[in-house]
């Protein structure tokens, strides 16, 4: 499977308007077509199983040619074929999706070459969606112990979660003189270690006195679409 970049090729087409209805467990996706494609690929990735460290990023642009039209082999999740006669027979795409987190559905273009299918990868994300399958609680607990005549307290962290979540998903912001109330109200400092299911007593840390510490998600869109974020 290859991949081109639209941005190489202002003639390639394009998915427009993509839409995501769910309903009783099905996703249901309809987009625009071009009047040239006859088919696309249709990518399906769980978001609460993502590491967004991906294993790799698109070589797009170093070391190509300008004849060979940015091409890639890089997938990032399941690939379906769909055809435009089977959307209009279904009056659009329909999926199954069920249990807790997000799914991330990108409709590529496909054209079809001597050397196999090429699939146009969008930056404008017009060919992209996201559907909640069901939000899985993530609970948090902050405890502050200080002494009197200290100038520094420590802070205990707990978190309960119901499904596995994946590090990348939270933060906490620490802040001077009040509790945050946003990810960039304060100093952001990411996690170490993923959250198992179930309570974890994240490491204990030091701060001022007149400190304060919140957890936040990372990336409110993609997280909150799959979590639950609730202070105990």
């Amino acid at each position: 499977m290859r991949f081109m970049n639209a941005d190489a090729d202002p003639s390639a087409p394009r998915i427009r308007k993509l839409t995501l209805a769910v309903d009783e467990g099905r996703c249901t996706l309809r987009w625009l077509w071009p009047e040239q494609l006859e088919a696309v690929y249709i990518e399906r990735v769980e978001l609460n199983r993502i590491n967004d460290e991906r294993e790799s990023e698109d070589p797009i642009s170093e070391g190509s040619h300008s004849g060979d039209h940015a091409l890639s082999t890089h997938t990032q999740g399941k690939l379906k074929l769909y055809t435009r006669e089977e959307y209009k027979a279904n009056n659009g795409y329909t999926d199954r999706i069920t249990g807790f987190g997000a799914i991330q559905y990108t409709v590529y273009a496909c054209l079809m070459q001597e050397h196999g299918p090429v699939l146009i990868r969008q930056q404008d994300e017009e060919n992209q969606g996201i559907a909640s399958a069901g939000k899985a609680d993530i609970r948090f607990a902050i405890r502050y112990k200080s002494g009197f005549f200290q100038k520094r307290k420590t802070v205990f962290i707990t978190v309960t979660a119901e499904v596995p979540v994946p590090k990348e998903a939270l933060c906490y912001v620490r802040k001077q003189g009040g509790v945050p109330l946003s990810r960039e109200d304060g100093t952001v400092y990411p996690f170490v270690s993923d959250f198992a299911p179930g309570r974890n007593e994240m490491p204990s840390v030091e701060v001022a006195k007149d400190d304060y510490v919140r957890l936040f998600f990372t990336d409110g869109p993609k997280y909150g679409a799959a979590y639950r974020l609730i202070s105990d």
